[in-house]
């Protein structure tokens, strides 16, 4: 599933490709995703121009001409793919498949521009395609949702008063997206190991220092990510064709068995099932 990172990958490489273009022709191939495509979406999209592409949290925003944005959640499975018109497109530019080909039978939705087309392709169909109507604002669209890690409002009194009452793990609290939105199971990991914090330590015991260790982290491992272009766990790339190498710097996510790469450690590199998720650790250095 792609992470804040990803997709922050896919938003500046889409802001490089169809900014200012107008939408000319909107196919939608199959409505049933998690949330339906709405029956007068062509309406909403059709000769619009694209004005920004932003992101907030796991979700992409198309900013539109007439007022309405376009938000795009890729669910874990979606991919968004740049095809040239009238030219055979054997190999996709943005994917998180083992095979670079481009699975015709889930393309879902296709939205034509001049010289190319966006297409949107979801084995599983986890994700969604929505509009925000001009007189709703985004606030309150994602008013349930908890702020992004680079946001003033996540610091430390934020998080150690979310965390002060919690039984929950700090593994899964860092995944919930009403506490703070962005952070996936991948970086978790990594943001953890970094600040020598158990993943099944429970909320109520992180104390403050902890928690300046977990906003300190956060940061450093998402942007250090966005700068590497992301993690091509399966064979990820942006919408120019380029793979991410963050998972060359991982720590400990899928290192199970390797030695702890602190110096000062004879630890090795543990993985846990937690609420059906992957996590990796070292039990000797995290406490």
């Amino acid at each position: 599933m792609p992470e804040l990172p990803e997709v922050e990958i896919v938003r500046q490489s889409l802001n490089k490709k169809i900014l200012l273009k107008t939408i000319k022709k909107v196919i939608v191939r199959n409505r049933n995703l998690r949330i339906k495509v709405p029956q007068n979406f062509k309406k909403f999209l059709e000769n619009q121009i694209i004005l920004d592409v932003d992101r907030f949290s796991k979700y992409l925003i198309f900013f539109l001409s007439g007022g309405n944005k376009l938000l795009i959640h890729l669910g874990m499975s979606g991919t968004i793919h740049l095809l040239k018109l009238n030219k055979k497109n054997f190999l996709t530019n943005t994917s998180f498949y083992n095979s670079p080909k481009l699975p015709d039978k889930h393309n879902h939705i296709e939205i034509f521009f001049d010289k190319f087309k966006l297409v949107y392709n979801d084995p599983r169909r986890f994700g969604f395609f929505e509009i925000v109507k001009e007189k709703y604002s985004l606030e309150k669209r994602f008013e349930k949702l908890g702020p992004e890690p680079f946001d003033p409002k996540f610091d430390i009194n934020y998080i150690y008063s979310n965390l002060k009452n919690k039984n929950k793990n700090i593994k899964n609290l860092l995944l919930d997206q009403n506490f703070v939105s962005g952070i996936g199971n991948i970086y978790a990991s990594e943001i953890l190991y970094l600040s020598k914090i158990s993943p099944i330590k429970e909320g109520k015991f992180i104390n403050k220092v902890e928690c300046k260790k977990i906003l300190k982290n956060t940061k450093l491992v998402l942007l250090n990510a966005i700068k590497r272009g992301g993690s091509s766990i399966r064979d990820f790339k942006d919408t120019s064709g380029n793979k991410g190498s963050f998972q060359k710097k991982f720590k400990v996510y899928q290192k199970e068995g390797f030695k702890c790469k602190r110096g000062d450690c004879n630890g090795i590199i543990q993985k846990k099932n937690i609420s059906n998720r992957s996590t990796f650790f070292c039990s000797l250095c995290q406490k």
